[in-house]
């Protein structure tokens, strides 16, 4: 009997060890060497904000620094995204639980009676206490779960905070775009205030008719309006920034100036490097980490459970004289409980996890493939626009130059006032579309910056102590 008690222990314990399920493994994706629109990436020497991950600072602009650091302290959407991960943690910490032994106690009272006998009190008091080994691994599966889960969601927050900063950085270009192409409009109105003034004169010489004065009043009318038009625009941008800071826009305005952000240089990153970064490949990973984990706990509804329970209890007619009642109760021992049938839902739950694996896979592959594309749009809207941009440098000189000689022109009577207004209209837009390609700039180098992952960190001490496995969990092989 020693040695089949022994025999059975040591069965126990071989058993305790054995996980079901298999092993995770990240899937393979196809991962290019390199960038096909790379040529012409602006580098840079180490920056101190690289390591800090305050990306934003490579536009050097103290304003849109103190409207992110705002943003990230008041977001609503933020919030949301923290208290999922609380969620998570304590969904974490639930199934941590079930390492441990339960222990219940109880204290009851009641009276009772009869026609045949005389009404009596019964008081007892009760203490339980039971626990269930993993044998097969259910619960540590179920905690791998979970914990992918949790890392999932604290990358699911660095993705919120991303999108969030990337939203600040371009409502913020575009409003001082918006500055920007107020000083253009006001600047050209002084040259068609000098036109109108031009034309007056030439009018009240009897050189020019009064089409050419009506013309160039309409043209300055025509510019005034405008004016109005992009108050309307800023105000509509600084109510979204306003959302993005989580305040009232009430309570929000930002000073105009002349100045544009820098154009940055951002760190180049090579394709495997991104996928380690961007917080959506992470949440996207982790959750075929999860999928992976909740098969095992899938398979191990086909074999027994094993409960350990013991109890222990005391019974008397007085509630004060309960702990010397002479009438004491107690149990102890196991229990081993074992599904025989079911009608095929244990195969339908199995089914079911590894459909949701194969979906989770099936995302995690084009989430790098989005990534992929992503860093691929930016970096060629960046080189394309680099190109248009000394392209148009070339029209604007052009049409400044158009403008001076018809001006001269039409001062000395050779042209009417038609041309003219044709080549300031040329000019004005000349400067309006090299505006629009600097804007256009700013905003894909903030789309580049998100796209290669902005300042997530996955050395960060507190990725890594959710990411990095229990001790239990090292060395465990699968399919026991």
């Amino acid at each position: 009997m020693k040695r089949l008690s022994a025999t059975s222990l040591l069965c126990l314990l071989a058993l305790a060890g054995c996980t079901l399920g298999p092993d995770y493994r990240t899937p393979e994706s196809a991962i290019p060497a390199q960038f096909q629109y790379q040529d012409g990436w602006r580098t840079m020497p180490e920056q101190p904000w690289v390591a800090q991950g305050t990306w934003w600072e490579a536009f050097d602009d103290p304003v849109l620094t103190d409207l992110i650091r705002r943003a990230d302290q008041a977001s609503q959407t933020l919030a949301q995204a923290e208290a999922r991960f609380r969620a998570a943690e304590a969904q974490w910490r639930l199934a941590r639980g079930e390492y441990s032994p339960q222990l219940d106690a109880s204290v009851n009272g009641t009276r009772s009676g009869g026609s045949d006998t005389d009404p009596g009190n019964l008081f007892s008091g009760r203490l339980d206490i039971s626990w269930a080994p993993d044998l097969w691994g259910r619960v540590r599966r179920q905690v791998e779960a979970e914990r992918a889960g949790l890392a999932a969601s604290a990358a699911d927050i660095a993705a919120a905070r991303l999108t969030l900063q990337v939203a600040v950085v371009q409502g913020y270009v575009r409003v001082r775009a918006l500055d920007r192409q107020r000083d253009i409009l006001e600047l050209t109105m002084a040259a068609y205030d000098r036109s109108a003034e031009l034309t007056r004169n030439q009018y009240n010489a009897g050189i020019v008719s009064r089409s050419d004065v009506i013309q160039a009043e309409t043209q300055r009318q025509s510019l005034r309006t405008q004016l109005y038009d992009l108050q309307q625009q800023r105000a509509q941008e600084e109510n979204a920034l306003a959302a993005l800071l989580g305040v009232a826009p009430v309570s929000f305005s930002i000073a105009a100036t002349e100045d544009l952000p820098l154009l940055p240089a951002l760190p180049a990153a090579l394709p495997s490097v991104l996928i380690a970064r961007r917080p959506d490949v992470v949440v996207a990973e982790r959750g075929v980490a999860q999928a992976n984990a909740l098969i095992g706990v899938a398979q191990t509804a086909w074999l027994p459970d094993l409960t350990l329970s013991a109890y222990g209890a005391l019974q008397d007619d007085t509630f004060s004289g309960l702990f010397d009642a002479p009438q004491r109760i107690w149990s102890v021992g196991p229990s081993l409980a074992l599904t025989v049938f079911d009608g095929g839902r244990r195969r339908a739950t199995r089914d079911i996890a590894v459909a949701q694996y194969d979906e989770q896979v099936a995302n995690y592959r084009q989430t790098v493939l989005d990534s992929l594309r992503d860093v691929e749009d930016a970096l060629a809207t960046m080189q394309i626009l680099r190109e248009k941009a000394e392209q148009q440098d070339e029209l604007l000189a052009l049409a400044e130059q158009n403008e001076s000689v018809i001006t001269n022109r039409y001062r000395a009577g050779m042209v009417s006032f038609l041309e003219v207004a044709t080549a300031q209209n040329l000019t004005l837009e000349a400067r309006r579309s090299r505006l629009d390609i600097t804007s256009q700039q700013l905003q894909a180098a903030a789309e580049l910056a998100a796209a290669i992952g902005g300042g997530w960190d996955l050395d960060d001490p507190v990725i890594q102590r959710i990411a990095r496995p229990e001790p239990r969990e090292q060395g465990v092989k699968s399919d026991s």
